[in-house]
Parts: structure tokens; sequence; C-alpha cells
């Protein structure tokens, strides 16, 4: 009988080092008896573990690149974060130097230039057009366009300055901007298109050739430094505008007329050359500056004790710091999931106008802090370093709806972390303090999984390409001491 005793403990413990590996891709709703036999030998428990939450800053984490959406705009009505403030400094070149517009250049004639932008989509407020300005970049500008990557969120250590306009100032109406557009010399959709000046026109068909401005990228950088774009808070004071310049929607177009030889006869048409950009070669700065003053966000800023409401924003902003101080007299039991669990605290109804506009994230990160390199690491164990939709799924923090107290459309985010707990408990783990983030193109120290663990640690970024584009997205999560949305740490076990 005692031998049958043996066999028996033998096979459970078998049983569950099987499920403890498998349990990281079980949803929240299928845990507890429904992942056991049915003599259920674990019984199978539950239990919450109060945590700690701060809202700190997070400064100077994103460079946006070239294959990113740019942002231009203003929000100034958020009560909850304060007032946002985007603007965005590029160039569109030429596709070879030297260069020069085809046809008789004593026959040119000049038709008109035409920024072209490729519209993405927009963060907040669509329902009033939105204003662009279109400027030169100042000449003695110390300027951006040797491909470097801008500290996102500090415009003033730059000195990027606009001069002239380019372009009269063109309403952006979201109703019709993505019209599709046909003409002879394309058919698309989706483009913001700016007529400039019939000056500024000229000086590119005309005044430019390859003899001085068109001779090389660095003569033409030297004659015309850049674009600046920015918007006029006057006409819409709430709404950031998505733009794409790694894009074929995106283009100076200069439409002329010329005499060229064809099948030797001779006639005039109107023909076009464009200027692009180019994500290797040709510099730009997206400046994001946030300003939290007066905002409900800064009276919750770097609070000493446990907050009740907790903010994040889309980088650049802040994130949240989490302890969890009962993990460390957590008795050792078999983990079958533990996950962190973030609730949005909805705006009581009437509180802000443009609330309903400024959505959520698409996804959160969870990561560790260790405070001796001062660097966000990821979670051990769990985190695996794959950042496509399918890894973060697995680890949890992509966005989803609920129904939570009675109010529908709450945004949640859970975090897997039960391999991380049953290290913690198991073999005395190291305990870290938890950062919550919206990243973009935010960086973390990947620290490989048992029994990789002892590899030094690598550099993993956190792509756009996961889901979150620059700025787009802020939350107020409820804070370990929430009364409703309170954040915990949901843990499914077993005794041993």
């Amino acid at each position: 009988m005692a031998s049958n005793n043996i066999v028996r403990n033998i096979l459970i413990a078998t049983f569950s080092t099987l499920l403890f590996s498998a349990c990281t891709k079980v949803g929240t709703t299928e845990m507890g008896l429904g992942l056991l036999s049915p003599l259920d030998y674990f019984n199978t428990k539950d239990t919450s573990l109060d945590v700690i939450t701060t809202t700190v800053d997070y400064p100077d984490t994103l460079r946006i690149y070239g294959s990113d959406y740019h942002v231009v705009g203003n929000i100034t009505d958020d009560a909850l974060f304060g007032t946002t403030k985007a603007t965005m400094y590029f160039q569109l070149v030429p596709s070879s130097f030297p260069f020069y517009i085809p046809g008789n250049r004593d026959s040119l004639e000049v038709d008109s230039a035409v920024l072209i932008l490729s519209y993405k989509g927009f963060y907040g407020d669509s329902t009033k057009p939105v204003v662009l300005n279109v400027r030169r970049v100042d000449d003695n500008t110390p300027l951006i366009f040797d491909t470097t990557r801008y500290a996102n969120n500090y415009p003033e250590l730059y000195n990027i300055q606009a001069s002239s306009a380019l372009a009269a100032p063109f309403s952006l109406d979201f109703t019709h901007v993505r019209d599709s557009v046909n003409n002879k010399f394309e058919a698309a959709a989706n483009q913001i298109r700016i007529p400039l000046f019939s000056s500024i026109a000229r000086m590119f068909i005309r005044n430019y050739d390859s003899n001085n401005a068109y001779r090389s990228d660095t003569t033409f950088s030297a004659s015309f430094p850049g674009i600046a774009l920015s918007t006029d808070p006057s006409s819409n004071k709430n709404v950031l505008v998505q733009i794409s310049l790694n894009d074929t929607n995106t283009k100076l177009a200069l439409y002329y007329k010329s005499t060229s030889n064809t099948s030797s006869t001779y006639e005039r048409d109107t023909a076009v050359a464009y200027f692009k950009f180019s994500m290797y070669n040709n510099g730009h700065a997206n400046f994001i500056k946030r300003n939290t003053t007066g905002s409900e966000l800064t009276r919750h800023l770097k609070n000493k004790i446990s907050d009740s409401l907790v903010y994040i924003q889309t980088s650049p902003g802040t994130m949240v710091k989490v302890k969890i101080p009962g993990l460390k007299s957590f008795k050792n039991k078999i983990i079958h999931r533990a996950e962190l669990i973030a609730e949005q605290v909805p705006t009581e109804p009437g509180a802000n106008v443009i609330e309903p506009y400024l959505l959520p994230p698409q996804y959160l990160f969870l990561g560790t802090y260790d405070s001796t390199i001062q660097r966000i690491r990821s979670v051990p164990n769990d985190f695996t370093g794959t950042t496509d939709a399918a890894g973060m799924s697995r680890f949890g923090g992509q966005l989803k709806y609920q129904t939570l107290n009675g109010v529908p459309n709450v945004a949640t985010y859970n975090f897997s972390i039960s391999r991380y707990v049953q290290g913690v408990i198991s073999r005395s783990d190291s305990v870290f303090d938890f950062r919550i983030l919206a990243p973009v193109n935010d960086s973390i120290q990947y620290v490989y999984p048992r029994p990789q663990n002892t590899q030094p640690a690598a550099t993993n970024f956190l792509s756009s390409s996961m889901g979150n584009q620059p700025a787009i997205g802020r939350v107020r999560l409820g804070g370990g001491t929430h009364s409703k949305h309170r954040m915990r740490l949901h843990i499914y076990y077993s005794d041993l």
C-alpha cells in the first residue's frame, strides 16, 4: 500500500510540472478546476496580493524612426494628463544627385508645387478641421539632416526653428481626407495635398539646378534645410494627426511644362518630378512636448504612498511603479497562474468633453526594475523576448474591453508572471519592483530565461510594430488602493 502511495505521489509531482510548463497560454476564465483531472488531487485555490503603486516620469525614452508614424497637432483640454504639442521637421529630396528637371531648361514653364503627405489617422477630436502650417526650416538652425535620433520630448535642446511660410494655412477636413485622388500622374487615397506658393514652385523648378542647389545632397541641404509642419490650435486644439514619411504617398510634387523631343516632333506637356523621404539618408525630427502642469496627473506624480490612481501615457510620458511586498512571505506552492491585473478608472459622465476621444494605448508592457544598473529589464522567465502579437498575447498587456461594476467598455490589461512568481517562492529568486509603460521604440534589458539566465543581458527593443505609435494613447488605472478597480496580483495555486 505504501508503494502505491509513493507511485501516486510521483505521478502527481510529474503532472504538476507538466501543468505548470503549459499554464501561461491559458486565459483567466479557463483557470481552476478545468485544468485539472476530474479527481482534483491538487485542490486549486486562488488569492490576491496587494500591490503598492506610484506614477513616475519616464523622460527621454523615445526616438522616432523614419518608419514610424509621425504626429503633428495639439491637445490642450486634457484635464487628466495636461497638454501635448507635436511638431515635425523633415526633408524630401530628389532620388539622386546631381539632379535636373528633364527637358529644355530654357523652355521650362512652372505649373505648381504640392506637398503631399500620407495620412494615417488621428488621435483626439476629428469633428472639426485642423489648420496645418507649412514653413521652411530656418537656415541658421544647426540641423538635423544627419540622421540623428532626437530625444522626442525635449525640443528645446536642439533649437530647431521654422522661418518663412511655404504655403497658405491649409484646412484639413477629416471627413474628406481619405477621399481618392485620380489624375494622369497617380491614383491614390489618404493623401493630404497642400499647394505651395508659386514663388516656392519657381524656386524648385527654375532657380535650383544641377549647378547650384541640386549639385549634391550637401548643397541641397544648405540651400533648403527642410520643411517644418505644425498645426494652429485655434482651429482644433484637441487632435493629433498621424503622418507616414516613409510611404509612397508622401512626396513633394513639382509640376511643370517643357519642350521635349518625342518621335521627331516637338510638343509641350505637363510633367511631374517627385522629391521623397529616405529613412536611411534623410534627417527628420518629431518633437512631442508634454506638459502636465495643472492636470490631475500632477497631483498624483511621485506620490510617496500607495496611490489609488495611476497614469500611463504612450511614450513619451509617464509610467507606473509597482511593488508586491507580499511575495516575499508567500509560502511555497504550485503556481498554476499568476497575473497582474490593471483596470481603467472610467471618467465620470460630463467631466471632460474631450475624454471620449482620448483612447487607451493598444498595449502596455510590464518590466522589472534593476536598481543596480537603473534599467528596466524583462520579467524573468515569463517574457520570452518575442515582440510580435503572439508573443505579447502570451505575456499579456494587450488592450481588452470589459464591463466592470456595470460600466461597459472599461480598458483592462493582464500580465502573466507565473514563472517569475514560482521562482521567487520556490527558489528564492530575486524580488524586483515592476514598471508598467506604454512603449513605442523603448529599449529594455532582456534577461534570458532559465537555464540560460546566466548569459549577459541583451538589449531588446519594444518596436512600434507591436501596436503603439508615438503619443497615441493614455490611460488612468486603478492603483493598489482603489475601491472598485484595484490593481492586484491574482494567483491560482495548489498546496504542495
